[in-house]
């Protein structure tokens, strides 16, 4: 009697937290992410590959983010600068759309019947790391692959099942030879990167609060254009200051050049050969980039969920 009351409450629980489902989050978190990811992915290349700069001799050598972008423009063009933009574009607007679709109703649920229509920053904080953890559930074979085929450098690896010709070749090839294992790499640092969205999100939610208090509006007050770019790009500098390490070793942990036994191996050998400083390789084109990524996500974002809410106001 006892297990089925268990299973009754926790199946109310979850029916309580699906009525807040919005399609509109969805939607408007596909848009930021695609958008955003589009313009900005031959940054996100040069990230990856600066991650996982570690002194192997097949590695092209870059002196500098110019250096990096220049360079695989001569040798591959404008194809080169967007390898891997499939699963990039896939992964992120599916990432940021379910994050939104997740959080949201996970607030909405916290705050049903409270007077106050607001959480705490430790709530915030969770609500943000448990959305981030059911979309990486979801997404991190996407991760995989677009790392996979960013780290493809010509005539170096001759392997036929290390070779990809896209996306689908390279969720297939992983599979065959790897497994579901390998379709998860770097699924624990990124367990730790939902720290990464829930600092930003609390930091991004209590900053809009902060703001509108102090121009004495509501605290739910729709912000401008401007207000979201700041708000947003103070979140995001904050995040990564105090995340980027998970970065670097989820990028070396999905490196196909080279093999890791885990975690601690990743770390250990981090440390060992390039110091603190090669926990924070990349992290110059990861701000350069990520920094206005987030502010066209979350201005998009939040234009999209604004106006499609509306829509559905008016039509009740």
């Amino acid at each position: 009697m006892t297990g089925q009351g268990q299973s009754a409450s926790g199946s109310s629980a979850w029916s309580t937290v699906f009525r807040h489902v919005r399609y509109e989050n969805l939607v408007a978190g596909v848009s930021g992410g695609v958008l955003s990811n589009l313009a900005l992915h031959p940054l996100d290349l040069v990230k990856i590959r600066f991650a996982v700069s570690d002194g192997l001799e097949l590695r092209p050598k870059y002196k500098g983010i110019l250096h990096c972008l220049t360079t695989i423009w001569k040798l591959d063009g404008l194809r080169g600068l967007y390898q891997g933009v499939t699963p990039n574009v896939w992964g992120a607007g599916l990432s940021w759309g379910l994050y939104f679709f997740f959080y949201n109703a996970i607030k909405s649920y916290k705050t049903e019947g409270r007077a106050e229509q607001r959480l705490e920053a430790t709530e915030y904080l969770v609500s943000a790391a448990e959305a981030g953890a059911m979309t990486l559930c979801i997404t991190n074979p996407l991760w995989v692959t677009k790392t996979r085929l960013m780290l493809q450098y010509d005539a170096v690896v001759n392997s036929p099942h290390r070779q990809y010709k896209g996306m689908f070749d390279t969720l297939v090839k992983i599979y065959k030879y790897e497994g579901v294992r390998g379709l998860y790499k770097g699924f624990v640092p990124g367990l730790f990167g939902t720290s990464h969205g829930a600092l930003q999100f609390m930091a991004y939610e209590l900053l809009k609060l902060k703001y509108n208090q102090h121009v004495n509006r509501l605290p739910e007050a729709q912000l401008s254009t401007v207000e979201y770019i700041s708000v947003a790009a103070l979140s995001k500098i904050f995040a990564v200051a105090a995340t980027y390490p998970y970065q670097v070793i989820r990028a070396r942990l999905q490196d196909q050049h080279m093999s890791y036994s885990g975690v601690i191996d990743v770390i250990s050998k981090t440390w060992r050969k390039e110091g603190i400083g090669g926990f924070y390789k990349g992290i110059a084109p990861n701000l350069i980039r990520v920094t206005p990524a987030c502010c066209i996500t979350f201005v998009v974002y939040e234009n999209v969920s604004h106006f499609l809410l509306d829509l559905r106001e008016k039509r009740k």
